[in-house]
């Protein structure tokens, strides 16, 4: 498969403005116009070798997550597939046995430990910035973004990048981005954001295990801050636009119930935080994250 897809995937390269800079064995590297914190810390991040291997492992793994995922994607066999914010490659790495194989799978991504991961398992890795990416438009039939919007610095100009790229009939799904309206912006629900942060170190849990390693994963999100986050505006006036059909999920980390309008409960942890800071947890903008499933219509 890398072989097949070694020979294929250039075709599908550009270089807006010259902005590729080198070679790194087969790994395309182009040019970040910008070097912002949030990106200097993904590429730091998820290039440790260890942290980034354990993130492979231990998350966007679990059951409920592939049924969500398997059930919004369908099948990707055959078809051109593009993973913007890729990692380690985790979404490919939990749907493989259930979705088919892809005639071609680009995986984008900052930080180039995360890529050589990520191409061991199947990817075509692209070292770029999501903002501006490398490749000519309209030719993947599904584009994905999974816990991807909120690390970037521009959400809208990425949504609209990876907007480019879907073919007319194509899917671009977005998924596991905080919801902006899930907290209120106040001092209870900021003591308690905060108050999380030294439980996990002391749990060492991944992510967390060290101070270092605390820092650049917190550092990492641009936009996971308390009343900041993804909305239906964002996906509505970006896409919409561009002439994409919009359908929206909110949910609080559920299965393939989630596409049809049931988001599932959150923890009591969560309730309790949202009830102090003055969010009714049963409301549909309460919920944590927000999935987005946009199909490009055809000419």
């Amino acid at each position: 498969m890398l072989e097949q897809l070694s020979v294929t995937f250039p075709q599908f390269l550009s270089e807006p403005d010259n902005s590729l800079s080198h070679w790194d064995g087969d790994i395309p590297v182009f040019k970040i116009p910008k070097l912002t914190a949030a990106i200097q810390a993904n590429s730091e991040y998820f290039s440790h070798p260890e942290w980034t291997r354990s993130y492979l492992a231990a998350c966007h793994r679990d059951d409920i997550f592939v049924d969500r995922w398997r059930t919004a994607i369908g099948s990707w066999q055959g078809k051109i597939v593009v993973d913007i914010g890729c990692g380690p490659g985790n979404l490919y790495a939990a749907l493989r046995q259930y979705c088919g194989l892809p005639k071609l799978l680009i995986g984008v991504d900052v930080a180039l430990g995360a890529l050589k991961v990520a191409q061991q398992i199947g990817y075509a890795p692209v070292l770029a910035d999501a903002q501006q990416l490398p490749f000519v438009s309209g030719f993947a039939d599904v584009v994905m973004l999974n816990a991807s919007l909120h690390h970037c610095d521009d959400m809208a100009k990425v949504l609209a990048e990876a907007a480019r790229l879907v073919r007319p009939g194509g899917l671009l799904i977005t998924d596991h981005d905080p919801q902006r309206t899930a907290w209120n912006n106040n001092f209870i629900a900021k003591f308690i954001w905060n108050a999380r942060l030294p439980i996990y170190r002391l749990m060492r849990r991944g992510g967390h295990a060290t101070a270092r390693e605390q820092h650049l994963s917190l550092a990492t999100e641009a936009h996971h801050k308390i009343g900041d986050g993804v909305s239906s505006e964002l996906f509505q006036q970006v896409l919409e636009p561009l002439g994409f059909t919009v359908n929206l999920y909110p949910h609080n980390i559920a299965g393939s119930e989630v596409l049809q309008g049931n988001p599932g409960r959150a923890s009591w942890k969560i309730r309790l935080a949202q009830r102090l800071s003055g969010v009714n947890p049963d409301a549909i903008e309460s919920a944590l994250l927000l999935m987005c499933i946009a199909t490009r219509r055809k000419i």
